[in-house]
């Protein structure tokens, strides 16, 4: 009887301790926190050699690991693909990105433009684990039917689908949008007086998470913030501070860049520097006008990524606040190299804009209606010490910074090959969950990534094999990594099409073909980044494409129909201006 009473006290006191140490057990698993710069490059934030400040993002790289060995794709929604899915960028459905795809591969599974349907995200994952799980941001991963973050695992998201938009107002930055896309938790919305992208994205973001407190459970947060894509655009209180920093020009600042990163261990001491690509300027060679426009424009982009972590500042304050920043793993990093385009080198651009208001006055660069860029001459020395940048497949275009900071994170640099697809299985592992067969029927698909937890657990150096293998490709724009080697190849018009060999192990900067050299290893790797696209879905470029020639194809496809009744018209005044002036000769 004793027996009996005591088995049913402690059936009881189980049931009732039950959600207690259910939710000690949640407590436990760590916050996680996403945050995605756009067309940062490799030595842009102060933690890689920088001379532009960068404390809150430095703060995190100190008590946590710097990755000098890190690659994306050369193009940002594949780099967010893999990102979101821990599978390669055409197996997700995003080989390229839509603005620049070729008519022909419209509806080819490997090229839709958002996530497919057999795909699962680290949303979904997590969503169904116990987390909250909020975005705030870049998503560029599509908005049809099934396509926004709120169908992909999402609880609560504010989200830009386009590949980039003016950071003061809801205007578009390119004539490809008609419209800017932005959506809150899946249906279209309207910005706020006030907004400024880094700032409100971090908001939304606190909000959201002081939305869930008391419900215990743990959040997964990702932002997806617009700093530095064009338009770089910056409060002049930031961009005040770089003014005349970047006077002496891009060879300067790349080879400062360079010394600092050799100084901090982060390339081999026998490292040179990648070269600049053919047909770039020459600063000497550019006017006093002209300097002073380009280091001012620096400036702003400067100003832009301080911002930024300025405002990072602001969420690890708010966590700190609330007691919970020690329980919160970050992960900051690049979703490509930086932004080399002169959109004014597109003919009718210039007039474009001067339609939508935006200004280039020197005075006011960067402010609201303001529009800047850098160009592809600061834009390599932002990849130092790579060769090319952003859209190319040479380490300018894919080596970017890495952060992986919180509790269980050993300090220090940590040089091991890794690259996008590692960071789901990572998250993951550092969050102890074991992905699930399947999230509402739909298979978990084997990661193509590989766990960084023993590097970051510092038991490791490396956690690929001699023999792994590593593909990544955009545009046709390639590059298949193994064992330190890299086989590569850059498209037109930077590029000349053909594949090299490097060790960029000793070699970061491409500076040494060894194709020739090493002719059978040049051919084995060749067959293996040929086996790799037909398993993949990788398809060959028709022949003369050029990816900023098509995305003017594609612009006229998409805005010739909206305009079709304003161009019926013009044709209309345009013959009646011809009769009258022949029948009045």
């Amino acid at each position: 009887m004793l027996h009996s009473g005591l088995f049913r006290f402690a059936a009881a006191l189980a049931v009732f301790l039950f959600p207690v140490f259910s939710a000690l057990a949640e407590a436990a698993r760590p916050n996680i926190v996403v945050l995605v710069a756009d067309d940062v490059g490799f030595s842009d934030f102060g933690a890689y050699g920088s001379e532009i400040a960068t404390p809150n993002i430095d703060a995190l790289a100190g008590r946590g690991t710097v990755f000098t060995n890190f690659h994306v794709s050369p193009a940002c929604a594949p780099t967010r693909a893999m990102l979101m899915t821990g599978v390669g960028n055409h197996r997700a459905g995003v080989g390229d990105i839509p603005e620049t795809l070729p008519a022909s591969f419209q509806g080819h599974p490997s090229y839709l433009g958002r996530l497919r349907d057999d795909v699962v995200s680290i949303a979904e994952i997590l969503s169904v684990s116990g987390y909250r799980t909020y975005l705030a941001g870049k998503w560029h991963l599509g908005h049809e039917d099934g396509a926004l973050p709120s169908a992909r695992g999402f609880q609560r998201s504010f989200a830009l689908d386009a590949s980039g938009a003016d950071n003061w107002e809801k205007q578009p930055y390119v004539p490809y949008y008609r419209e800017v896309p932005w959506f809150e938790n899946g249906e279209p919305v309207d910005l706020p007086e006030d907004f400024y992208s880094s700032a409100f994205f971090v908001d939304k973001t606190i909000s959201y998470i002081e939305e869930g407190r008391e419900s215990g459970q743990p959040f997964f947060a990702y932002i997806g913030f617009q700093a530095v894509h064009i338009p770089v655009q910056a409060p002049r209180a930031f961009t005040k501070k770089y003014e005349g920093v970047y006077a002496e020009g891009w060879k300067a600042l790349r080879e400062a860049r360079f010394g600092k990163l050799k100084a901090a261990g982060f390339i081999p001491q026998s490292a040179e520097l990648g070269p600049m690509p053919d047909g770039l300027r020459d600063w000497e060679a550019l006017d006093e006008e002209e300097r002073r426009f380009l280091a001012k424009s620096m400036a702003v982009n400067a100003g832009m990524i301080e911002a930024m972590d300025h405002h990072i500042g602001r969420l690890i304050s708010y966590l700190k606040e609330t007691g919970e920043y020690g329980n919160t793993l970050f992960v900051v990093l690049s979703d490509n190299g930086p932004e080399s385009a002169d959109p004014l080198a597109v003919t009718g651009m210039a007039e474009w804009l001067w339609l939508q208001g935006y200004r280039r006055d020197y005075e006011t660069l960067g402010e609201k209606d303001s529009y800047v860029f850098i160009g592809p001459e600061f834009a390599s020395a932002a990849a130092a010490p790579g060769a090319f940048f952003k859209m190319y497949a040479g380490e300018g275009g894919l080596r970017v910074p890495l952060i992986i900071s919180g509790a269980g994170v050993k300090e220090g640099v940590s040089d091991a090959f890794t690259f996008v697809s590692d960071l789901v299985p990572t998250v993951l592992g550092l969050a102890d969950i074991n992905p699930p067969e399947d999230v509402k029927g739909v298979p978990v698909q084997t990661f193509t990534g590989a766990s960084l937890v023993p590097v970051l657990a510092g038991g490791a150096s490396s956690v690929r094999g001699p023999e792994d293998v590593t593909v990544v490709e955009v545009a046709g724009n390639a590059a298949l990594f193994r064992d330190g080697l890299k086989l590569v190849r850059n498209m037109p018009p930077r590029g000349d099409g053909q594949w090299r060999l490097y060790d960029i192990e000793v070699d970061p900067g491409e500076t040494r073909d060894l194709s020739a050299a090493q002719p059978l290893l040049f051919a084995e790797l060749r067959a293996l980044y040929d086996d790799h696209s037909e398993r993949e879905g990788i398809l060959e470029m028709p022949e003369g494409y050029q990816q900023m020639r098509e995305m003017l194809k594609n612009t006229l496809r998409k805005q010739l129909p909206a305009h079709a009744g304003v161009l019926f018209i013009l044709l209309l005044a345009s013959g009646a201006i011809w009769w009258a002036i022949r029948r009045h000769g």
